[in-house]
C-alpha cells in the first residue's frame, strides 16, 4: 500500500487525537541518537521509530485489557477503555462520550492490527487510517445491534401485554408456574366460551343471493306475515339470517292468537310477555294434538271445614273455622277472601295477616253454595247454587255490602245446581254444573240467557271448569277423573284425559293450568299434565 505524504499523516494523527480526546499529545519518543526520528525516514531514525511504535503498542494492549476487564464484570459497553494521560498511566476519568470514544477508537486499532505493524515509520499514519475505518465500521454497527435491541425490546413488550392480558395478575414466588398453568386454562375457557357465543350469535344478512334476502325489513315482515307456521318453520332453515329473522314475535303474534293456551287473551292481550311467542306456538301444539305426561304431585284427605292459608315457599300455615259444615268453594283478589259451604251461606273475609279469621259479610243465601268467584273489578262476586228452591242459581251480590244485585238465567230445571263459575272479564263469565253443560255469559247482551253453550258428551256431570280467556277450555267430569279439553270455535270435544281407575273413580273438582301445564285436583291427591315435555 502506498503512504500517504508526510503532511497529510501528521494532520490525520493530530486529528485523531483530538477526536479520541487522550488528553494532551504524549512526551516525544526518543530515538537512540536522543532526537526524534522524523516519520518515513531510514537510518538513524528507524530506532526511533521503533521505540515508537512499541510504545504505542503498549498503550493500545493496556487499553484493551482494560475494556476486557470492565466487559467481564457487565458494568462496560462493548469495546470499553478508559483513556489516561498522554505517557500510558491512568488519570482522572473522562467524561462517558470520551469513554465510549477511547473504547471504540481503541477496540477498532486493536481490529485493524496497530499494535502489529512492524515497520516504524508508517505505524502511526496508518494505524489512524484503520482508526476512522474502525470507527465508520464500529458506528454501523452499534446502530445495527441498536436496531435489534430495540427490536428485542418491543418484541419483548408485546409478549409481556399478551401476557398481562391472558391472565387477570402476575404470578410471584413459588407458584408461578402452577399459577401460570391456572391462568392459561381459564383464558382457554374464556376463548372457547367466546367462540361458542360467536357461533350462536346470528350471522348478518348475506351480501349475495336471492332477491328475497335484499328486501327492507318491512317488506319482508310483511310478506311473511302471510305465511302459516310451516311455511315458517321451513323459512328458518334457509340460513342463520333467516333463521333469526323469523324468530321475530310478530311473524308469530297472529299465529300465536289462533292457537290454543298461547298466552292471549281474547283481546289480544299477551299475559305472557317474558315467553318467547314462537316457543308458546311450539308447546300449543301438544295441548291441540292431546300429547303431555301425567303424574301425581300431592296427596291428602282431609274435610274439616276450615278454610287453610299457605304462603308459598315458606312453612307459614292459617286455618281457622268458616262454616258450621263443610267449604265447597273459595275465591281470593284484591286482598279478599269469599267463601261458599253447605250451611247456605257464603262468606266475606279479609286477607291482611292482622284482620285473618274477622268475617266482614255473611250472606245467606237460602241454598246450599256449590261455586263462587270474585269480578275482575272486585266490586261483585257471583254464587253458583245447588237450584233447590224458586230461584235462579246464578245470582250476582255485591262485595260491599253484601246486597243481591241480579240473578243470571231463568230456564234452569229443579236440580240444576251450579258446580262451578268464572268471570272471563268483567262482563263475561262461564259456567257448569249438573245440567252438563258448558254456558257461556254475556251481561252486556242479556241476564237472562247465555250467548253459548257445549255440552258434555257422556252426560257426566261437570265439576270444574277453566279457560285460558282466549279459545281454549278445559273441564272437569265426575267420572274417573276426566279432563276434556275443548276448542270454543267447535262444539265437539278435543282431548279426554282419564286420571283415576275404576277403584278409586273420584270427579275433577278443580282445575288450573298455564301455558305448560295442567293440574287437577280429586278426592285426594292433585294431578299434573306436563304439555311441555311429552
Amino acid at each position: 500500500m502506498v503512504s500517504p505524504p508526510p503532511g497529510a499523516a501528521a494532520a490525520a494523527v493530530a486529528a485523531a487525537r483530538a477526536w479520541l480526546r487522550v488528553g494532551p499529545a504524549p512526551r516525544p519518543l526518543m530515538g537512540s541518537q536522543g532526537g526524534l526520528g522524523p516519520p518515513g525516514d531510514g537510518g538513524p531514525g528507524e530506532g526511533e521509530g521503533e521505540g515508537e511504535s512499541g510504545e504505542t503498542r503498549k498503550l493500545q494492549e493496556g487499553r484493551a485489557a482494560r475494556g476486557k476487564r470492565r466487559k467481564g464484570k457487565g458494568k462496560g459497553k462493548a469495546g470499553a477503555g478508559q483513556g489516561g494521560r498522554g505517557s500510558g498511566a491512568e488519570g482522572k476519568p473522562q467524561p462517558p462520550q470520551a469513554k465510549e470514544a477511547a473504547g471504540l477508537g481503541a477496540e477498532a486499532g486493536e481490529r485493524a492490527g496497530l499494535g502489529k505493524v512492524r515497520e516504524g515509520g508508517g505505524s502511526v499514519e496508518e494505524g489512524a487510517r484503520r482508526i476512522f475505518r474502525g470507527d465508520e465500521g464500529s458506528a454501523g454497527a452499534r446502530k445495527e445491534a441498536k436496531g435489534r435491541d430495540d427490536g428485542k425490546k418491543e418484541e419483548w413488550r408485546v409478549r409481556t401485554g399478551q401476557r398481562e392480558e391472558a391472565r387477570p395478575a402476575r404470578a410471584q414466588g413459588r407458584g408461578a408456574q402452577a399459577w401460570g398453568r391456572l391462568a392459561g386454562t381459564g383464558a382457554a375457557m374464556a376463548a372457547a366460551a367466546e367462540e361458542e357465543a360467536g357461533a350462536r350469535e346470528p350471522a348478518g344478512r348475506p351480501a349475495a343471493g336471492p332477491a328475497l334476502l335484499r328486501l327492507p325489513e318491512e317488506l319482508l315482515l310483511l310478506i311473511c306475515s302471510y305465511l302459516d307456521m310451516q311455511a315458517l318453520g321451513r323459512l328458518a332453515q334457509v340460513c342463520r339470517w333467516l333463521r333469526r329473522f323469523t324468530n321475530c314475535d310478530l311473524l308469530w303474534r297472529r299465529i300465536a292468537r289462533a292457537s290454543l293456551n298461547s298466552g292471549f287473551t281474547r283481546l289480544g292481550t299477551d299475559l305472557m310477555a317474558s315467553v318467547p311467542v314462537k316457543e308458546r306456538v311450539k308447546v300449543s301444539q301438544n295441548w291441540r294434538l292431546g300429547r303431555c305426561q301425567q303424574g301425581i304431585l300431592l296427596k291428602w284427605k282431609c274435610r274439616d271445614g276450615k278454610i287453610g292459608v299457605h304462603k308459598i315457599h315458606s312453612t307459614f300455615t292459617v286455618k281457622y273455622s268458616a262454616h258450621e259444615q263443610e267449604v265447597n268453594c273459595v275465591d281470593c283478589k284484591g286482598g279478599i277472601i269469599v267463601s261458599g259451604s253447605r250451611d247456605r251461606t257464603a262468606k266475606v273475609w279479609p286477607l291482611a295477616s292482622g284482620r285473618l279469621g274477622q268475617c266482614l259479610h255473611t250472606i245467606q243465601t237460602e241454598d246450599r253454595v256449590w261455586s263462587i268467584a270474585i269480578s275482575p273489578l272486585h266490586s261483585s262476586f257471583v254464587t253458583g247454587t245447588a237450584c233447590c228452591g224458586h230461584f235462579s242459581p246464578l245470582r250476582i251480590w255485591d262485595l260491599n255490602s253484601g246486597q243481591l244485585m241480579t240473578h243470571l238465567g231463568g230456564d234452569f230445571p229443579p236440580g240444576a245446581g251450579v258446580l262451578d263459575v268464572m268471570y272471563e272479564s268483567p262482563s263475561t263469565l262461564l259456567s257448569c254444573g249438573y245440567d252438563t253443560y258448558v254456558r257461556y255469559w254475556d251481561l252486556r247482551a242479556s241476564v237472562r240467557k247465555c250467548v253459548m253453550e257445549w255440552e258434555e258428551p257422556h252426560d257426566s256431570t261437570l265439576y270444574c271448569l277453566q279457560t285460558d280467556g282466549n279459545h281454549l277450555l278445559a273441564t272437569g267430569s265426575s267420572y274417573y277423573g276426566v279432563v276434556r279439553l275443548w276448542d270454543r270455535r267447535q262444539r265437539a270435544c278435543l282431548h279426554a284425559f282419564p286420571l283415576t281407575s275404576t277403584p278409586l273413580s273420584s270427579p275433577v273438582y278443580c282445575l288450573r293450568f298455564t301455558t305448560r301445564h295442567l293440574y287437577a285436583a280429586l278426592s285426594y291427591n292433585l294431578h299434573g299434565l306436563d304439555f311441555q315435555t311429552p
